[in-house]
């Protein structure tokens, strides 16, 4: 009830104010299991989807959002948790996995689940490779993915700044995917790089964002 409410009232609230434009809703399914992979601008991204999306989003966010003291740690805790957020720790190759097994719980469960496939937000504003945890996710669920594009979340709230700021956002959800069959005849780590591809140029396609051809290194430090 408290998602419904908060998601109604900021729904509302944001695009008064921040009038997005919004594309291709119809392109995540009314029901059943979901993976949107989306490019990552911002901070505020992770408060955008959930609030663009008519379905109940999950997604990853760090453990210390949910760990603070004091009214402002509660209420990020309870914000947090309100939007579908699911804390994970992050730094390890064991956190990572245990990340890829919460976003497989929750597409077994039948919901939808986010996933930003550079790691972390993007420093300049280029789209960076992806990492192949998006593939394991596809693949292992036989999930549809639905490619979104972000737009301008970066001058909302850009990296190292506390407020956010009143500008114009973009939000395009690209036609599913679908990777549950055809990649029988590859081993699983290039059948998850393949699929991991596909789903960037996907992301690129929509966002027009220009490739950084490298990795986003800030993931492994973030």
């Amino acid at each position: 009830m408290f998602y419904d409410t908060l998601r109604t009232v900021g729904s509302a609230l944001g695009r008064m104010v921040y009038r997005p434009t919004i594309q291709g809703l119809d392109n995540i399914p009314a029901r059943g299991p979901v993976l949107l992979a989306s490019n990552h601008l911002s901070f505020c991204d992770s408060v955008v989807i959930p609030l663009a999306v008519p379905r109940r989003v999950r997604f990853l966010a760090k453990a210390e959002y949910f760990e603070g003291t004091g009214v402002k740690g509660r209420l990020m805790k309870a914000t947090f948790t309100a939007l579908g957020a699911v804390p994970v720790r992050r730094g390890s190759g064991r956190d990572a996995v245990d990340a890829l097994e919460i976003g497989l719980r929750v597409l077994k469960d039948g919901e939808v689940f986010t996933i930003y496939p550079e790691g972390t937000r993007s420093p300049d504003g280029r789209l960076y490779r992806g990492r192949t945890g998006v593939g394991h996710l596809a693949l292992a669920s036989g999930t549809p993915v639905v490619p979104v594009a972000l737009t301008g979340t970066e001058r909302i709230q850009p990296i190292g700044t506390r407020m956010p700021r009143i500008s114009p956002i973009g939000i395009r959800f690209g036609a599913p995917l679908d990777f549950s069959t055809g990649y029988g005849h590859l081993k699983i780590g290039p059948a998850r790089r393949a699929v991991t591809d596909e789903i960037m140029a996907a992301i690129r396609t929509l966002s027009g964002q220009q490739d950084a051809g490298a990795y986003n290194d800030r993931a492994r430090a973030a």
